[in-house]
């Protein structure tokens, strides 16, 4: 090594601009020095020439006294302090060096605590053992700085006195670090605030609002992927969404998931994929591929899954670990593997009804519909997605196939077990609460004025429900006035002055 990113400043790295000109630190550092085929962290770290600590913009600016001394293990202590755990850095770091330099490395303090996280994380993560004798020192420390990223209660580990409190295994271990956002809807406890609201809602109300709420749901999770609605196969899909957290999670569960959700079988080959993957678009003169997202390589599948299904149940069975964190761990760790030829989008929004439901977020039962939420911020989700996918398109090594597929040629499986999950949970996280705020209330805001006025019509002019159901869609879609076309047709036994008096009556209850 020769350390020109342990001492250089610098007021640009790799592309991103400085808020003043300074030394990279840390993470950064390390991956620019060892030049680690890794995506860069989504904050950074630089040491400042001035007294001032503050965050702005992706970076982390600290002080000439925090500044870490340019050697391999000053940075990695660095980084750990400030940084928290960042498991692909360390995974890619690991394969550049020798079981004994790495051993020469965690001599520098052998029972320093950094030295045992280093230990520590070089075994759980290659699944190789060094040749050092178990400590014998007393106390033990936590993997994961809980100030820094979101941990499990976690188990012991007494070769290294660490405690293990990582939110997964090996095979499959997004980390999401704590950020003013999430913190804040931690605290705000909507899985409660849901349940006071949703107890003041007569229960006959509720199952109806609920009802409608998994088809809206449903619908929206076909819209998303761009497909016409077929009132059969939402009404089917939403059946099962109902069912979310029924089934434990399962390779068997999944396929049967896509034998749902794929309806026509004719032109997709179904089950788990044995073929490349990705997610975009073909030049229409050569049939090109142009990813926007590669898939995980499908000789990768087994253990990316079996690692998935593994962290889903450490993560459901850990009461203390924050319902939606959770969810998106889950979820969006399935989508970016796509494990699946077809279907991979339905299924990933299923997941979070699953884990939200297993994890008992909503106390009375009822399914969030949070696809309709992600479908009224479409532009975000897409932008969360591409924030993780962006990135790995320059990292991946691929060539198109005669079937005009993608084939990854380079070791990819460590992209799709270890990232930042960070953005992704704060996006599901605004996406509940919104469901929670919005969505749901609406909902049953629209059933009372519906209920409201369906008893006005029954009184005074006793129509059958059909024909209610008819006149509220017709005000509906014409701001509060039957339609000339109406009049003349399906209620043309109205006279001018009953026309009048419902739409007054119409307008007055749906607020217009």
């Amino acid at each position: 090594m020769n350390n020109n990113y342990f001492s250089q400043e610098i007021t640009v790295f790799h592309g991103r601009t400085t808020p003043e000109k300074g030394i990279i630190a840390g993470y950064g550092a390390i991956i620019a020095e060892l030049e680690l085929p890794v995506p860069m962290p989504n904050t950074l770290a630089m040491i400042s020439k001035k007294n001032r600590l503050y965050e702005k913009e992706g970076w982390k600016v600290f002080t000439p006294r925090h500044k870490p001394g340019a050697t391999l293990y000053k940075q990695l202590v660095f980084a750990l302090k400030y940084e928290g755990v960042n498991l692909i850095v360390f995974r890619f770091m690991f394969n550049k060096f020798m079981p004994s330099e790495i051993k020469e490395l965690l001599l520098i303090e052998p029972t320093g605590q950094y030295s045992r996280k280093i230990w520590f994380l070089y075994e759980w993560l290659t699944g190789k053992t060094l040749d050092l004798p178990d400590l014998m020192v007393k106390n033990y420390i936590p993997l994961l700085d809980d100030k820094i990223q979101y941990a499990v209660e976690g188990k012991r580990s007494s070769r290294h006195r660490i405690i293990d409190n990582l939110p997964g295994t090996p095979d499959f271990c997004p980390l999401i670090f704590k950020s003013f956002k999430l913190e804040a809807f931690i605290k705000d406890h909507l899985s409660e605030k849901s349940g006071s609201y949703l107890n003041t809602i007569r229960k006959d109300l509720l199952q109806r609002a609920s009802a409608f709420l998994l088809l809206k749901d449903s619908k929206a999770s076909f819209t998303i992927e761009g497909e016409d609605l077929e009132n059969k196969r939402t009404i089917r899909w939403g059946n099962v969404i109902a069912q979310a957290g029924m089934k434990p999670l399962s390779k068997d569960e999944l396929i049967r998931l896509q034998e749902i959700v794929i309806e026509n079988k004719r032109f997709t080959k179904m089950g788990f994929r044995k073929e490349g993957g990705f997610v975009g678009e073909h030049d229409r003169l050569t049939g090109e591929p142009i990813p926007d997202h590669i898939s995980a390589k499908w000789q990768d599948l087994d253990q990316l899954m079996d690692g998935l299904i593994k962290t889903c149940r450490i993560l459901e069975a850990e009461k203390d670990f924050d319902a939606v964190l959770a969810a998106a761990i889950v979820a969006f760790g399935f989508v970016f593997i796509h494990p699946f030829v077809d279907g991979n989008g339905r299924i990933h929004r299923y997941l979070i009804h699953h884990i939200l439901a297993n994890k008992q977020f909503s106390k009375q039962g009822i399914i969030f519909p949070v696809s309709a939420s992600i479908l009224d911020h479409i532009d975000d989700y897409r932008k969360i997605l591409e924030m993780y996918a962006k990135p790995l398109l320059e990292l991946i090594d691929w060539k198109t196939t005669p079937e005009h597929n993608i084939e990854v040629l380079n070791d990819t499986i460590n992209y799709y077990r270890y990232f930042d999950a960070t953005p992704q949970t704060e996006f599901l996280y605004k996406c509940v609460e919104d469901t929670i705020e919005n969505v749901i209330p609406a909902e049953v805001k629209y059933l009372q004025m519906y209920d409201e006025m369906k008893h006005f019509l029954d009184n005074r002019f006793e129509m059958p429900d059909k024909t209610v159901a008819l006149l509220i869609r017709f005000l509906e879609s014409n701001q509060g006035h039957l339609s000339k076309r109406a009049r003349t047709k399906e209620f043309e036994t109205l006279n001018e002055k009953e026309v009048m008096e419902i739409e007054k009556k119409f307008q007055e209850i749906f607020e217009i």
